[in-house]
């Protein structure tokens, strides 16, 4: 079977690899969708934190299953699955209180192990998930949806809640439209000012404010001066994620989506005088996947304006430095298989 590999920073290779042969508890899919994500970007310019190589990208997956035992899941061959990408243990104290998304031993396909940028590979039953009435492309794009669907679940966000989301990228995108579908009113914030317009368009966010024109200030008026009980940085850069602490209400929530491999530091005073928490959130459980596979058949998620690009697997070497490049207006791009 093909399959393509990113040697080294900067170097994906294309190679015939033996068909894998599914273990124990685990099913053959045969992939048809890979979305792109940030971190394959990284991890391709040598700027991801957890990354070694030689690696197979891709954990953004859609599939057929080719081979598969009886199952309590109800997922049979020919069915159309997501893979939930973050192989964890069961054992360690997070999965005992059902944090798996942030296992100690934490094994996520095309990051930690090979991935999806295949024809076909081997993953355990428990990692799929049934994307009945959702198309191939749909299927592919759950997983990135889900960091978002998460983030807010774990932010707190209730109703009328002022929301300010950090970065308009694929993760900011999704962290917007579930704080819109939680009931909130979303602030959107980037420097890029298409992306924002576009946010207005596909969140919708209620507010955009460009971080170029005193956003401070924008954010104050805004909130009538009593700034956003959640702030979520989706950005993965240092300076903005130092800075979102500022934009955060008394009392509120500053939630940190993105991830950077570097040291983030703050004031202290600046934090302690909010009564401030500081949160992470990594990865997405499986009711995040639920709850985004059901807003998509719901057409609550305008998925078609969201995929932006798209390559045949066996152009996507030649087209993959395209999609760095702003000026390209990707916002997400599929690989069809």
């Amino acid at each position: 079977m093909r399959c393509i590999v990113c040697e080294e920073p900067n170097r994906l290779v294309m190679k015939e690899v033996g068909v894998p042969v599914p273990g124990p508890g685990e099913a053959l899919i045969r992939i048809v969708r890979v979305g792109i994500c940030g971190t394959d970007l990284h991890a391709y310019k040598g700027n991801q934190p957890y990354f070694v190589y030689p690696r197979v990208l891709g954990h953004e997956l859609s599939a057929v299953v080719a081979e598969i035992a009886d199952n309590d899941l109800g997922i049979s061959v020919g069915d159309l699955v997501s893979v939930i990408p973050y192989i964890h243990c069961g054992s360690c104290i997070a999965c005992r209180n059902g944090k798996t998304n942030c296992c100690t031993k934490m094994s996520v396909i095309g990051v930690h192990q090979d991935g999806g940028m295949r024809e076909y590979m081997s993953v355990p039953i428990g990692h799929l998930i049934r994307a009945e009435g959702l198309t191939p492309d749909q299927a592919a794009i759950v997983e990135c949806l889900s960091i978002g669907a998460h983030s807010v679940r774990v932010a707190g966000i209730r109703p009328g809640d002022f929301v300010l989301v950090i970065g308009a990228g694929p993760i900011g995108l999704g962290t917007m439209k579930f704080a819109k579908l939680a009931g909130a009113k979303v602030i959107a914030m980037d420097m890029n000012e298409v992306r924002l317009k576009f946010c207005q368009t596909w969140a919708p966010a209620d507010y955009i404010v460009n971080v170029k024109n005193d956003p401070l200030k924008e954010v104050e008026a805004i909130t009538g001066g009593d700034f956003p009980t959640a702030v979520l940085d989706a950005t993965g850069n240092v300076k903005s994620m130092e800075n979102a602490l500022n934009y955060v209400s008394h009392g509120g929530r500053l939630v940190y989506v993105g991830l950077v491999k570097s040291d983030i530091t703050f004031h202290d005073p600046d934090f302690h005088k909010r009564e401030m928490a500081i949160m992470g959130s990594r990865n997405a459980l499986r009711e995040d996947f639920v709850q985004v596979i059901e807003s998509i058949r719901q057409g609550a998620i305008d998925t078609g304006a969201f995929i932006t690009h798209r390559a045949d697997f066996n152009e996507m070497i030649g087209q993959y430095d395209t999609w760095l490049r702003p000026e390209t207006g990707v916002i997400k791009a599929v690989v069809k298989l």
